[in-house]
């Protein structure tokens, strides 16, 4: 493991070099100091193989807003004092504005009202670099404007849990009929894209962002769901047979719905363990569906749900090859 982690490697490059510099140089100039974007450093995930690449002591600098024209300035005159290595490694800066950045990293602007309809075209791994990573210092906002994007609204977050649950609910059965037929392999993948739904769903359940691929299984194992779930998911992907797997994933299904019931997000949710068809496949089914979207009251997000009924933009690729759901996108970008 490496002697400290790349957050706190920033931390002290930024108060031992950078912070001294700007007083120096910019005497009583208002700024805020973070580390925020790419990097498995700003997850906190980082490990003694992350610095063999990409990872360095470095740090954003936000300016105020309305000083927009002399970031390329102020940054300059910094890289100029500051150390090229910084205990051993070479050294990053970057000098902006927080509207500046925001708008590059997710094409919105911070300053204005976020529609349901940006909040759904913003990749989740994205949202969680900047709403998950650490600020150092702060004078001009940068925390509030953070804050703005550190979860998704309430009926934004219920419309994707109501996507989520529907991306597990259709093929639940599926484990055990493609398994019935001896096509094990094609059993075991279905069980993998159930598995990776009922992740998401549960960082759904605890409103936190889901990372990137690389991290999805680390973060997803420090839920609070994280202890009880990873058994029982293992034991779906590591299942010999498609009634074992199927035994596990209705074990995740269970403790999904008390995890839904429990956090009062919509009225109680019943569920019953069900056979379709009389076919010899357990589905543990409740209307999580339907309780999600008799709780959500925002004209414009029950308006996407009508049209669009597959999540955000990370789920798009799903459904857009799809003839008959082309024009929903026509449909949800329209204006009223």
């Amino acid at each position: 493991m490496l002697d400290a982690s790349g957050i706190e490697l920033c931390r002290r490059f930024y108060q031992q070099q950078v912070r001294p510099s700007i007083a120096a140089l910019f005497p009583g100039l208002p700024h805020a100091a973070a580390l925020l974007g790419r990097g498995s450093e700003v997850l906190g995930f980082d490990d003694k193989m992350s610095s063999d690449h990409d990872w360095q002591p470095r740090t954003l600098i936000f300016v105020d807003d309305r000083d927009e024209s002399t970031t390329d300035v102020v940054e300059a005159a910094l890289r100029g004092v500051i150390p090229e290595r910084f205990e051993g490694y070479p050294t990053g800066l970057t000098v902006t504005t927080t509207r500046s950045y925001l708008q590059e990293q997710l094409a919105i602007d911070i300053k204005c009202v976020i529609t349901p309809t940006d909040w759904l075209t913003l990749p989740e791994q994205r949202l969680r670099m900047m709403a998950g990573g650490t600020v150092y210092h702060d004078e001009v906002g940068l925390r509030e404007s953070l804050d703005r994007i550190s979860y998704y609204p309430d009926d934004v977050w219920r419309y994707l849990m109501l996507a989520a649950w529907w991306r597990i609910h259709p093929e639940m059965n599926l484990v055990g009929r493609i398994g019935y037929v001896g096509d094990d392999l094609g059993s075991r993948l279905i069980t993998a894209d159930m598995v990776d739904g009922i992740m998401r769903l549960c960082f759904l359940l605890e409103r936190e962002y889901a990372p990137y691929r690389k991290w999805f299984g680390t973060a997803f194992s420090r839920l609070k769901c994280g202890a009880v779930m990873v058994p029982i998911l293992q034991r779906a992907l590591s299942g010999v047979s498609w009634p074992d797997r199927e035994a596990a994933l209705i074990d995740a299904y269970r403790e999904l719905a008390a995890m839904h019931n429990a956090a009062r997000v919509t009225d109680f949710v019943p569920t019953e363990l069900v056979r379709m068809c009389g076919r010899p496949f357990g589905v543990h089914w409740g209307d999580f569906p339907g309780a999600l979207r008799q709780a959500i009251t925002d004209p414009e997000v029950l308006r996407i749900a009508e049209l669009w009924p597959t999540g955000d933009a990370d789920r798009v690729r799903e459904w857009i090859w799809l003839p008959k759901h082309r024009h929903r996108l026509v449909a949800l970008a329209s204006p009223h």
